[in-house]
């Protein structure tokens, strides 16, 4: 791919003009036919999203991704990159990559008619066929689709009505690329309007001046539900020339949702070295996601984006890694107190409903997380019985009379030795968890002495308090009388 190539040696070496929908097609044929992954780190879309975009782009149409927020939708637009050759050849100097053998601007019919087979070339890598615009009200015809430029009319002594004194804007220098319109709806209807001839017929008109450019573009948009974004809406007719909307969704199994967060969150091989997540405590995690997209203090509409737990999981490897500071520790393992830590990326990430409001972001938190506690509890452990029959015992019968003479006390700085030595002092915690999971792993049964205690206390048996530094379980009996 030399830069000092001529249409002359294009032509020689054998190279074809392909549409880019005709070039997507052919590269997508060429990998499902080598059983190449076509879209990668799309997790959980195998069987829904990804045969629809596949049909989608075989069928050459402009695309519209419709789902609720961090649902992958500008990942899905930006792994269409790969579907193009590496690189190509464009009329060297065009503003809106020109093809030598179909030229649309001035510039290039008039470069090649006098330069003919000696019209330098120039390749562009697929990378820098990619163009992406977020639609916000601000958003105007100009910064779309050009604009006249006075000075240039002025400097080059032409009229307004020559084409040379145009300043082409992001679609059509997006000519033989990927243009992605992210949140669609938020574009004004008057804009939407004049995307409707690029979209059909593919000419262009700016501020009264009529030009006829037959632009090759793959448009991509994305869009939140129209029930959801009150902001705006996607005209009619501009949805009647979009060929395909496809709609994507959340993970549907915690298993797919942990490949995501672990594909997606930042964290240091130094800190995966020296912090160990045990598996429940991934698993703990994304429950706290399908907790609040079930929630009934969450805005459902809104969704619960993936970005959620990916910042949790950030947040939890930072509590630890402080941890790790301040007791001057070389490793140490999340726990279940550690979750506390994610309250911040909760709070951040849901829109709450008028009785979410009321109850306050920070208790909203703590909810989900004690309902993705139980979720996990019950599926190890005998459920809590919420009323219990006078001398009959339960599997917790014994763990609750300790308490009723002891106390505990967890700290957040304890290093691992001090913090696990105090749980596996309680015995019949320790009798609890070997008889219920005896399968797990260490981490994963250490995990779950926090995760019956908690439980415990959630459903009343116990009574936990918190400050700064540590929390404290205690009888929920001996409390109850101490405050009284």
């Amino acid at each position: 791919m030399k830069n000092d190539t001529t249409f002359k040696e294009l032509k020689k070496s054998g190279y074809t003009d392909k549409t880019i929908s005709q070039e997507i097609q052919a590269n997508l044929i060429a990998k499902i036919k080598a059983k190449e992954p076509v879209f990668e780190g799309l997790w959980g879309y195998e069987d829904s999203v990804v045969p629809q975009l596949k049909k989608a782009i075989l069928a050459g149409h402009h695309i519209n991704l419709l789902g609720l927020r961090g649902q992958a939708k500008t990942r899905i637009a930006r792994s269409m990159v790969n579907l193009l050759d590496e690189y190509m050849p464009i009329v060297k100097g065009s503003e809106i990559n020109d093809s030598p053998f179909q030229p649309i601007s001035k510039y290039a019919r008039d470069l090649i008619a006098e330069l003919g087979d000696e019209t330098p070339i120039f390749w562009v890598h697929r990378s820098n066929r990619f163009f992406e615009k977020l639609a916000t009200p601000d958003v105007n015809v100009a910064d779309l689709i050009g604009d006249i430029d006075p000075i240039k009319a002025a400097t080059l002594k032409l009229p307004y009505s020559d084409e040379r004194v145009l300043h082409y804007g992001m679609i059509p220098r997006a000519n033989r690329s990927i243009f992605v319109l992210n949140e669609l709806p938020d574009l004004q209807a008057r804009i939407q309007v004049s995307l409707f001839n690029i979209l059909q017929e593919g000419d262009i008109q700016i501020r009264g001046f009529q030009l006829r450019m037959p632009l090759d573009i793959q448009f991509v948009f994305t869009a939140n539900p129209e029930d959801y974004t009150n902001r705006g809406s996607i005209v009619t007719p501009l949805k009647d020339r979009i060929g395909s909307q496809i709609f994507t969704h959340y993970p549907k199994t915690i298993a797919l949702a942990k490949q995501i967060t672990e594909q997606e969150a930042q964290i240091s091989a130094e800190d995966k070295a020296q912090i160990q997540i045990p598996d429940l405590a991934k698993n703990l995690l994304e429950e706290v996601a399908f907790a609040a997209r079930d929630s009934e203090y969450v805005d459902a509409k809104s969704g619960v984006s993936a970005r959620l737990t990916i910042s949790a999981m950030e947040n939890l490897v930072a509590a630890a890694k402080l941890r790790l500071i301040e007791s001057e520790a070389q490793k140490t393992t999340i726990r279940l107190l550690d979750f506390m830590s994610i309250i911040p990326s909760i709070t951040g990430k849901i829109e709450l409903v008028y009785e979410g409001e009321q109850e306050g972001a920070d208790y909203v938190a703590k909810i989900l997380i004690d309902k993705a506690v139980m979720v996990q509890f019950e599926s190890i452990f005998p459920r809590i019985s919420k009323l219990e029959k006078e001398g009959i015992k339960t599997p917790y019968t014994d763990l609750i009379k300790w308490f009723n003479k002891n106390h505990l006390e967890l700290n957040y700085t304890d290093t691992d030795e001090e913090f696990y030595s105090k749980l596996n002092s309680i015995t019949p915690l320790t009798t609890v968890v070997e008889e219920n999971a005896p399968e797990l792993n260490e981490e994963d049964k250490n995990f779950c002495k926090e995760l019956v205690l908690w439980a415990l206390t959630i459903s009343k048996k116990l009574d936990k308090s918190e400050n700064s530094t540590a929390y404290t379980f205690d009888s929920a009996d001996v409390r109850q009388l101490f405050r009284n």
